[in-house]
């Protein structure tokens, strides 16, 4: 694998066609398909995963049950193989090159023309480098609730998605702690996966329940329990049990918990991406592609939406780097037709 941290400042090392921010699913997935389309492609990659807490992924046809960190290993692996480079580094801003000088032309400070649709990026190494189009997949981070013992067991028996762990959590008696109204939902999914099944209201007032969501509980055989959660109870590193705060312990071998999901968007922001507010967080425009309101500005994966598990993520990747290759490919024919002959 290709990897770099230099410094040098000059136009044939630091500008690119493409730079993507984030070296997961999403970007990998950008990366591979514009490598493989010729196109010089830089992914900026800071190495802080969502998955990393996860032993296996899964859901993803050929991949599943694989560890996270052996997949984003395979990916780097074949992005290599097309002259994608890859960066261990972190994006700390980004400015449209018509921003640095509107209106007249100008360099940009690698000593690169700078072009109206362009983009120049600076890295926490000090390295700044150039790109016509620019991916976002810098996806988001989990902010679990404040409980005693909860953030050293996600992942393991302390899990979020039962698309993502419910079938090792099979028939075992499982809990789900309520953040918000939306957890009745959540517990009635995770039923699928377990007949013994306990909502623990935790800070959500019982009368936040909407009646709909009491019926199908009741019918589901979800036992809804009120009191606060006060911490767990583990035993030989697993999870045995709930305790409330009156003292009382609920056996319990799983515990979902919806985190809130804090979306990693300072790049599209800055760069003034429409966005939207959504329950699950703010997160940008985008057209079926993944194109943000911004010219040249992507964004795929987690940074596009709260619900890409990684299979979805590699496939908003896919199509926003086929996607750029083609507004590439055909910007470049459009110039060369305007020129005189």
């Amino acid at each position: 694998m290709t990897e770099s941290s230099g410094n040098a400042d000059n136009y044939n090392e630091n500008s690119y066609d493409v730079v993507v921010v984030g070296g997961g699913a999403a970007g990998l997935s950008a990366a591979l398909v514009l490598g493989r389309a010729r196109r010089r492609t830089l992914v900026v990659d800071a190495g802080e995963p969502r998955n990393a807490p996860s032993a296996h992924l899964h859901g993803y046809l050929s991949r599943d049950g694989m560890a996270p960190a052996d997949f984003l290993a395979v990916g780097r692996e074949e992005i290599a193989r097309y002259g994608v480079e890859l960066v261990r580094d972190r994006a700390l801003t980004a400015i449209r090159d018509a921003d640095l000088t509107p209106g007249a032309p100008g360099r940009a400070p690698g000593g690169s023309d700078l072009t109206p649709d362009g983009f120049t990026v600076t890295l926490a190494s000090g390295r700044t480098v150039r790109a016509r189009h620019l991916v976002v997949a810098t996806g988001l981070r989990d902010e679990l609730p404040p409980l005693p013992g909860l953030a050293a067991r996600f992942g393991r028996d302390v899990i979020h998605c039962p698309y993502c762990h419910g079938w090792e959590a099979r028939d075992l008696p499982t809990g789900v702690l309520a953040t918000s109204p939306l957890s009745a939902h959540q517990a009635l999914m995770v039923t699928q996966w377990s007949d013994d099944v306990r909502l623990f209201l935790h800070e959500v007032p019982e009368s936040d329940l909407a009646d709909e969501d009491r019926r199908r509980l009741a019918a589901a055989g979800v036992e809804v329990v009120p009191g606060e959660v006060t911490g767990l109870v583990v035993t030989d590193d697993r999870l045995t049990g709930v305790r409330l705060g009156d003292g009382t312990v609920h056996d319990r071998a799983v515990l979902y918990v919806a985190p809130r999901p804090v979306p990693r968007d300072e790049l599209l922001t800055s760069l003034g991406a429409e966005m939207r507010e959504t329950p699950f967080g703010r997160y940008p425009v985008i057209d079926e592609r993944g194109l943000t309101s911004v010219p040249g500005l992507w964004a795929a994966g987690n940074a596009s939406g709260f619900a890409e598990q990684v299979v979805n993520a590699a496939s908003r990747g896919y199509r926003a780097g086929a996607a750029i290759n083609g507004e590439l490919l055909f910007a470049d024919l459009d110039a060369k037709a305007a020129e005189p002959a």
